[in-house]
């Protein structure tokens, strides 16, 4: 059985288990005690009454002296009727003449009582024939006279406790009832208690989400001064203290991408103009010495390089700033992903397998720059042959890239998305920007769709599914 985890379930469980265990405990006390005393007075009645008619015997009992007349049955009898009465068995003992009034008899006294009555008045409790009786039994002692003694009469009365037994049960119901209203009452006052407690708690955990949520403005108030309202206010002010953070940090982050995409765009006119010598100078690095031509190939490379950078970076700018938009159109599939290869010159090194029929709704231009980037990654950092796959399925459209290189560290799979993250030191030096697959993903989400990187035995594949609106 699963047991309940509720702050509010666990304190009205334990508040109601408290009042059921001091329900249990008062109401048992109370029984035995009223159970004791109710005993206790019919013993002490039983005693009472036996001694009381014992004691007013006038006929001659025992021939302890000379002359003396043991009693006759007569007289045994009538000492048995005044000892009788609703309910009760008497058993009269003297000599070898047994007197028994009611439906028990002398068989039904036990032998240890029998035996203890010659020293005194006796009693004990015993149910015969399935009901309860106080048994009290005594001999008749001579208290006056010159032979003071046992004169070997003994009386035996069986008291029924019936009605004590009755009255038991009625107070054994009376304080189950008792119990049961204690415990309704205690478990509505739980209730009534566990919700005065738990709603200031309530409170702060829908103002928690709501700072989760970004309204980082949330505040709570504060209401006495117990521990609750010192929580209030710790909440208060670290709710405050993060919303200045927060809005630093914003403020700052919006500075960083200002200062990214000026940056970017102050480099695209000197990169023009060192775009525009290279061509000239590429034309020229053929006639010129071994060491110049070389130095004109490396300043060529990385001026492509710096390009592709500054390209990438102002591409990145528009996502964080929000401007980048979405322009959705039928678009086939098969011819998208060649053109791309065809304009990058990578047909002949790439296998294409798409249906030719297959359309959807994309922007071109965002999916080029998604089959470039995953294409390009895994021609400069897998190993031929590259595949590229494209289907329909349920509910939208899959395309996958693999290659059959190294493939990438198992460390580094959960970071390949990252801004500037390059797998492995040898590739630290790589001819790349650290951006294509951060592009990539952007472009994939702004679609709706999700990107993925897994292991292959060899080399790795991508995943990207869009879905159809």
């Amino acid at each position: 059985m699963r047991l309940p985890t509720g702050l509010r379930a666990r304190l009205v469980i334990t508040f109601t288990l408290v009042a059921v265990a001091a329900s249990v405990m008062v109401a048992t006390i109370g029984f035995e005690l009223a159970k004791a005393a109710l005993v206790k007075r019919a013993e002490d009645s039983a005693v009472d009454l036996v001694t009381r008619e014992l004691g007013r015997i006038t006929f001659p009992v025992g021939a302890l002296r000379q002359g003396e007349a043991p009693p006759d049955s007569r007289q045994l009898q009538s000492l048995a009727n005044l000892l009788n009465g609703p309910g009760r068995s008497v058993v009269i003992e003297y000599d070898d003449q047994t007197i028994a009034d009611g439906p028990l008899t002398l068989a039904d006294v036990p032998h240890e009582l029998h035996g203890q009555a010659r020293g005194g008045v006796v009693k004990q409790r015993r149910i015969v024939k399935g009901e309860l009786y106080v048994i009290v039994g005594a001999e008749v002692y001579r208290k006056n006279g010159p032979l003071p003694g046992a004169t070997g009469l003994r009386a035996f009365v069986f008291f029924p406790l019936g009605d004590e037994e009755r009255q038991l049960t009625m107070l054994k119901g009376t304080l189950t009832q008792g119990g049961a209203v204690i415990v309704l009452v205690a478990l509505g006052v739980a209730l009534v208690s566990a919700r005065s407690v738990l709603l200031p708690v309530r409170r702060l955990s829908a103002a928690a989400q709501a700072l989760g949520e970004g309204r980082l403005d949330t505040r709570l108030p504060v209401h006495g001064q117990d521990e609750l309202a010192d929580l209030t206010r710790r909440f208060n002010d670290a709710a405050a203290a993060l919303e200045l953070s927060v809005s630093e940090l914003r403020s700052l982050e919006a500075m960083s991408r200002r200062f990214v995409a000026d940056v970017s765009h102050e480099l695209r006119t000197p990169l023009t103009a060192m775009t525009a010598v290279a061509d000239m100078l590429s034309e020229e690095a053929e006639r010129l010495p071994e060491a110049p031509a070389e130095a004109v190939r490396l300043v060529l490379r990385e001026i492509v390089r710096l390009r592709e950078l500054v390209e990438h970076l102002i591409e990145i700018s528009r996502f964080d700033a929000g401007t980048a938009t979405l322009n959705l159109e039928p678009v086939n599939v098969a011819e998208a992903i060649h053109d791309s290869l065809e304009v990058r010159g990578w047909s002949e090194r790439v296998s294409v397998s798409a249906a030719l029929g297959l359309t959807a709704g994309l922007d071109p231009r965002r999916f080029d720059v998604i089959v470039a980037n995953l294409v390009g990654n895994a021609l400069k950092h897998g190993q031929e042959p590259v595949l590229v796959s494209a289907r329909s399925t349920d509910n939208g459209l899959e395309v996958k890239v693999r290659d059959h290189g190294k493939g990438i560290p198992a460390d580094a799979i959960a970071h390949v998305f990252d801004r500037f993250f390059k797998a492995g030191a040898g590739r630290a030096r790589s001819g790349g920007s650290g951006l294509g697959l951060a592009i990539a993903r952007a472009n994939v989400h702004l679609h709706g769709g999700t990107i993925s990187v897994r292991q292959q035995r060899p080399g790795t594949l991508f995943t990207v599914w869009i879905p159809q609106r």
